[in-house]
């Protein structure tokens, strides 16, 4: 059996605004109707699967579990990392996570956001590779290059792919991203693959590798995950020498110096959606380069995208060529094709502002739903508020606002000072300023309200906690 390692804790800036740091682009459709994590975590399950271990922060644990709920996918384990540390302490805590019962276990370690259209190819590819990680290879999956690619690293294969059938081959070296014409030069040779940066191997023998190559990671690592404390759950590595280890990738700390190293070309079909312009190419482009999608309307346009994530906003584009827009209920984005890696820039500026849209998504998820705002003004607030069935929102008060609930759909069991009541479709309830009160889902549809807050301050700091079913601190 194969244990899948789903890496799912980064940020995605270069495909703000739909991703950003509260829910990033591998909980995001952005190509079909599933999340590229629930892609993923679909395509590494079957016969040969062992249930996934997902890797991720406090932030998304909720949002990882309901997420493989929603497509039937069973999680093995969820680690909570305190921080990010980048990939390679990550890996190593997964290998050392699974030779807690079984030191050889096969661990495919994937990023949960990418795009691979063949998940039968895809699965024999990794199968291909099987053997050689069973007699000890660190075995990397190879994409066969289609173009020019300044924005991939690249794997120098030692010997001829032939036809690119999948087949351990011997890896010569790592290759950084290369420029436009050192690029063309490479894709010319036919010996080199982009580096997918998805890895194949025992858990003993990739935590051999990091003994040999990167031994100050050991221990922080080590020390993490022996002293991780099991909550709701999930598994919550230890902080403080989380902390202490290196913020590294794993190609870095062990792939390009380990020479036990083994290369499975790919050549059904993959992208990492590094950006909008790889957008743009995975949803098909009509006869003269164009995809919309959404409420998005292109008229007389070449080589453009335009998407808008919002049915009440209506995104029309007149004679554009080489443009993507992207619209959201709080932000839109316009760029040039050409610059499409660029938009963490439009992140970097809007942090430097301090506006929300750099990091904070208009759809706020929660481990019991979530909210959206549909409007405010001076001493006002209004939201609707999504609860699932069997969940509640903590018991809990607020210094400077009162609350008026509406709700449009499902029953609401409501809690205020104490005194219980259901509150039924049409039907409304007023919570006073400090009273301590707490909102539950008893049904088994989901349960909608609409919020109106009234007070001086309407942060959403402006909460103290009494009791918490989801042990948010």
């Amino acid at each position: 059996m194969i244990t899948p390692v789903h890496l799912c804790g980064g940020s995605g800036t270069r495909l703000w605004p739909l991703s950003r740091q509260s829910y990033p682009k591998q909980f995001a459709p952005l190509i079909g109707d599933q999340s590229l994590f629930q892609a993923s975590a679909q395509r590494l399950s079957g016969p040969d699967y062992a249930p996934p271990l997902v890797l991720t922060n406090a932030d998304f644990r909720f949002i990882v579990t309901e997420q493989l709920a929603a497509v039937g996918v069973a999680a093995g384990a969820v680690l909570i990392e305190p921080e990010g540390r980048n990939t390679a302490p990550a890996v190593l805590a997964a290998a050392l996570y699974l030779a807690q019962t079984d030191p050889e276990a096969l661990m495919l370690v994937a990023p949960s956001d990418h795009v691979v259209p063949d998940a039968a190819a895809f699965r024999a590819a990794v199968a291909a590779g099987v053997p050689a990680a069973r007699a000890g290879q660190l075995v990397t999956f190879g994409i066969k290059p289609l173009r020019a690619e300044t924005g991939y690293g690249y794997l120098e294969l030692a010997e001829d792919p032939g036809d690119f059938s999948a087949r351990p081959l011997s890896l010569s070296r790592f290759v950084e991203k290369p420029g436009a014409e050192r690029a063309a030069e490479m894709l010319a040779t036919n010996t080199f693959l982009w580096n997918a940066g998805i890895f194949l191997f025992t858990a003993q023998t990739i935590i051999d590798a990091f003994i040999v190559h990167a031994p100050d990671l050991s221990a922080p690592v080590n020390a993490a995950v022996s002293g991780a404390r099991v909550d709701l759950g999930f598994l919550r590595l230890a902080p403080a020498p989380w902390g202490e280890a290196a913020n590294i990738s794993l190609d870095y700390a062990v792939m390009e110096r380990a020479k036990n190293l083994s290369v499975v070309p790919f050549a059904a079909g993959w992208s990492d959606l590094g950006g909008w312009d790889a957008v743009w190419r995975e949803l098909g482009p009509d006869g003269r380069g164009v995809v919309t999608n959404g409420s998005a309307t292109a008229i007389d346009c070449d080589n453009t995208l335009l998407r808008s994530e919002d049915p009440k906003l209506a995104l029309v584009g007149i004679g554009l060529s080489d443009i993507i827009a992207i619209a959201m209920p709080d932000a839109v984005l316009v760029v040039k094709a050409n610059r499409a890696q660029d938009v963490k820039q439009a992140v970097a500026a809007l942090s430097a502002q301090s506006a929300p849209q750099a990091t904070t998504f208009p759809k706020d998820h929660r481990p019991w739903g979530w909210f959206d705002c549909l409007g405010d003004g001076k001493g006002f607030q209004v939201k609707r508020i999504v609860v699932h069935p069997g969940a509640a929102l903590s018991l809990q008060s607020h210094t400077h606002r009162a609350e008026h609930w509406i709700v449009v759909e499902g029953t609401a069991k409501v809690t205020i000072d104490g005194s219980e009541k259901l509150v039924s479709e049409n039907q409304s309830v007023y919570v006073p300023l400090g009273a301590v009160h707490r909102l539950e889902n008893p049904g088994k549809v989901p349960m909608v309200l609409i919020e109106v807050q009234t007070g001086s301050y309407l942060g959403e700091d402006d909460i103290t906690r009494y009791e918490d079913i989801y042990a948010r601190e």
